[in-house]
């Protein structure tokens, strides 16, 4: 059945049942792969798109209910004030390390940005509880949100060996 759907600004025609999931039409119908697949539950984050400015898991999400709804992908996350900062502080910060996460925390940190301007820890904890990042890089993803949010560097301490465990 074709539907059309907005994605980052521009319309899509797509001839999908509406039953399958946006993700897989974002990234096998229009060709946009940044999104990625990961737990398919919608558990780990890793699909967060925007659907009208809001977090969504785009895996688990029928294409028939996101209707005439703007949806925004990383591709497109940049262009906002919120979305480019984020992006910006997370390269400052060298979140980083092996990415595959990153779109999806990228996405729920700018929707945050967004909604709430100058976050808490307890903020940034409850709007990112739903990412999972299996290099543990969660240091470095609040340091790069208090970054984007208040334009000053934010330092990271290392966590000692033989504090968790390792070499004495």
């Amino acid at each position: 059945m074709a539907q059309t759907l907005r994605v980052n600004g521009h319309e899509h025609v797509v001839d999908v049942e509406g039953s399958t999931p946006l993700l897989w039409v974002i990234r096998d119908v229009i060709g946009m792969t940044g999104t990625k697949f990961s737990c398919g539950i919608a558990q780990c984050g890793a699909c967060t798109v925007h659907l009208d400015g809001n977090p969504v898991r785009s895996c688990v999400l029928p294409v028939s209910s996101v209707g005439n709804r703007e949806v925004t992908t990383i591709e497109a996350i940049g262009a906002t004030d919120s979305g480019k900062r984020i992006q910006d502080a997370w390269l400052a910060v060298d979140v980083v390390q092996c990415g595959y996460c990153q779109s999806g925390q990228i996405m729920s940190a700018t929707a945050l940005l967004k909604r709430t301007p100058n976050p808490t820890d307890a903020d940034i904890d409850a709007a990112m509880s739903g990412n999972i990042c299996r290099c543990a890089t969660y240091v470095r993803i609040r340091a790069a949100i208090r970054q984007a949010a208040t334009g000053k560097i934010v330092v990271t301490q290392a966590i000692p060996v033989a504090a968790i465990g390792g070499r004495k």
